[in-house]
């Protein structure tokens, strides 16, 4: 548990993509704490487990935001929620995503039916579906509560057109998520003099080794060029802003062997000079200059 009450950022899964490899990193989620706040930027594959390895209690959940309705960024979100309602959770939680959030919501909660009503009447526990608020938003203001302010910017992730990059703002300080995104000059001024900026990447080397290895060829190729962001071109949106830290994650590829955190490095000091982190599985990002509980690693 972050006992010393510690501003932080935990990369809870570092790679892009839904699917998993044997000794690999997981799907896109984070943890953000701040001012008091418990909050998990995407649910993919492995989140409750990994925020229970940062030692957050289920119990705790309090906002929860998704960028896009991708599967590795929201497939776990209904398994995240029930989990923590079994280990307890009875407070209000507040689920903040675009539009189509809701319906997930409501399937889960019909797929699980048995076992909610089941667990209502046999262990005297309270309605998960009392609990549980969810707010679609678009581009803007998404949130301003007890000196936490959310802002939204749609960021260009085709096909899908409802995918947005977050701001969180507390305290003086700011993290500024890109979400999925191709190249986008717009989201600088948005990130501008953020704390952290959180932004995806791909390696131009691994591409070709990722398509051959998933067998999806020259539509798999397509999507990953249209749609996400070399890692010098998060850097110059980085440079753009002028932020203090640049957080390369959504890593594309992110379980080669052939490629470490070097070539992710030598990538992005093409157009990126100042604090740089790279993602891996359970990395803890201080805020605002404080030193990180553990493991914090910077380039």
């Amino acid at each position: 548990m972050n006992t010393e009450n510690v501003d932080r950022l935990v990369l809870l899964g570092s790679k892009g993509g839904p699917a998993v490899r044997p000794g690999g990193p997981w799907p896109s989620s984070s943890l953000l704490e701040i001012g008091g706040r418990t909050i998990v930027v995407d649910c993919g594959l492995g989140v409750t487990r990994a925020l229970t390895d940062a030692g957050v209690s289920l119990k705790a959940l309090d906002l929860i935001f998704v960028t896009h309705l991708h599967s590795d960024h929201v497939l776990e979100l209904g398994p995240l929620i029930h989990t923590a309602w079994t280990a307890g959770l009875a407070t209000p939680v507040t689920v903040f995503g675009p539009p189509g959030t809701g319906h997930y919501w409501q399937c889960f909660c019909q797929a699980m039916e048995f076992d909610i009503e089941i667990r209502i009447i046999d262990e005297g526990r309270p309605d998960i579906r009392d609990l549980i608020t969810v707010e679609e938003f678009g581009e803007g203001s998404i949130l301003d509560e007890r000196g936490l302010t959310v802002t939204s910017l749609r960021v260009d992730h085709p096909p899908v057109t409802d995918c947005f990059a977050l701001r969180f703002e507390q305290g003086g300080k700011s993290v500024v998520f890109s979400a999925d995104t191709a190249f986008f000059p717009p989201l600088a001024e948005f990130a501008k003099a953020a704390d952290i900026l959180v932004h995806e990447a791909m390696l131009e080397e691994g591409v070709e080794r990722l398509v051959a290895r998933t067998g999806n060829g020259a539509r798999l190729r397509e999507h990953l060029l249209a749609s996400h962001s070399f890692a010098d071109e998060a850097g110059r949106i980085a440079s753009d802003a002028g932020v203090k830290r640049l957080v390369l994650n959504h890593l594309i590829p992110a379980d080669d062997p052939a490629i470490g955190e070097d070539d992710w490095i030598d990538a992005v000091r093409k157009t990126w000079f100042g604090d740089l982190t790279i993602a891996r599985d359970g990395l803890v990002v201080g805020l605002g200059g404080q030193k990180a509980a553990s493991g914090e690693e910077t380039a």
